[in-house]
């Protein structure tokens, strides 16, 4: 496995600039880390492995955030946990994500993963899937602000990096306890906080709560991501102006479609570009992962670049079920054939 992909613009020279121009203003700073945008891909296990992340952060994704990584997978020299925590440098400024229950444990995979580069270091205490959540890590934190506290107080001080925190609103609609989280976390040294708008039991059936991230926003003076039912392009300046967020973290909605963080929606993408990003993201992720396992793993990313393309069913299929990258290429080079024969723009 190689994680050196080719640059989307190595051509590029340098110019000289004016000042003004040379130097431009962070969207927000996470303890001396500059970000120099509002919107961020979310993790997520699965979809933001390094190709996509690249792809993303090209199209104006200021940040990224690694798949969650198990505080026993960086204790026990796991190497899936090393490959998930791995990154391209051109990703700087880059957030390695753990999850774990024990105190002493997340401390010193910290400590551990800090050496391997990160700007910074996210606590996940928002997953809401019953095999974290359920033995205490994830979600399953925030029944226990205090342990909360001791962490975070024990991290700021051991860290050289800045530490940040995901969470979701409480454990249930009983113990909606973001305020309390969020101060704690900011009076125990965290530096960034992500809010997802919704509790651990509500998983993702209910409308997220944007009235409680602009709690938190107003009840801490770190900075917050908004997260949360933002489904279109429209929905970023919405949650913005709803919360007063910091930036806005997308997570669902940016599956297969890097272009909101160009404030474009998927709809207005022609399907040419759409096909050629499929081949540029399927190229990415053959050198990066090699030929079977990049093929096997990009077929959930295919299907979602063509979501709403005409007459794309009977293609489906066959592109979830290819073993090999000739064999996507042939069938979307079939697909876009037969776009063009009845009509479409796949030209």
């Amino acid at each position: 496995m190689t994680n050196q992909l080719p640059l989307a613009n190595s051509d590029l020279v340098e110019q000289r600039l004016p000042p003004a121009l040379a130097a431009p203003l962070p969207a927000f700073t996470v303890r001396g880390v500059p970000v120099y945008g509002d919107l961020i891909l979310a993790p997520m296990a699965g979809f933001s492995d390094v190709p996509y992340r690249r792809l993303c952060r090209e199209y104006g994704s200021a940040l990224s955030y690694t798949e969650f990584a198990s505080v026993e997978g960086v204790i026990w020299k796991s190497r899936r946990t090393r490959v998930i925590l791995n990154f391209h440098p051109s990703e700087h400024p880059v957030a390695f994500q753990i999850f774990g229950a024990d105190e002493d444990q997340i401390v010193k995979s910290c400590q551990i993963v800090q050496d391997w580069g990160p700007d910074l270091i996210d606590i996940n205490l928002g997953c809401s899937t019953p095999k974290v959540s359920g033995r205490g890590a994830g979600a399953g934190l925030l029944r226990d602000p205090a342990k909360i506290g001791r962490l975070y107080a024990q991290l700021s001080r051991t860290l050289r990096v800045p530490v940040t925190a995901k969470i979701r609103l409480g454990w249930d609609d009983a113990s909606r306890n973001y305020r309390q989280v969020a101060r704690i976390l900011q009076d125990s040294g965290a530096s960034l906080i992500t809010v997802h708008g919704r509790t651990r039991a509500q998983n993702y059936s209910h409308p997220a709560d944007w009235d409680a991230i602009a709690e938190v926003k107003q009840a801490v003076q770190i900075p917050v991501l908004g997260n949360g039912d933002v489904q279109c392009v429209a929905d970023i300046e919405r949650i913005r102006k709803h919360t007063g967020c910091d930036g806005v973290m997308i997570g669902r909605a940016a599956m297969g479609n890097p272009w909101i963080f160009q404030r474009r929606e998927l709809n207005q993408v022609p399907l040419a570009e759409r096909t050629a990003m499929i081949r540029r993201h399927l190229a990415a992720m053959v050198e990066y992962y090699g030929e079977k396992t990049g093929v096997m793993l990009f077929r959930k990313h295919m299907v979602r670049y063509l979501r709403g393309g005409p007459d794309v069913s009977p293609v489906r299929l066959q592109l979830l079920t290819c073993d090999h990258a000739a064999d996507v290429l042939q069938a979307l080079e079939a697909y876009e054939a037969h776009v063009r024969e009845w009509g479409g723009e796949a030209s």
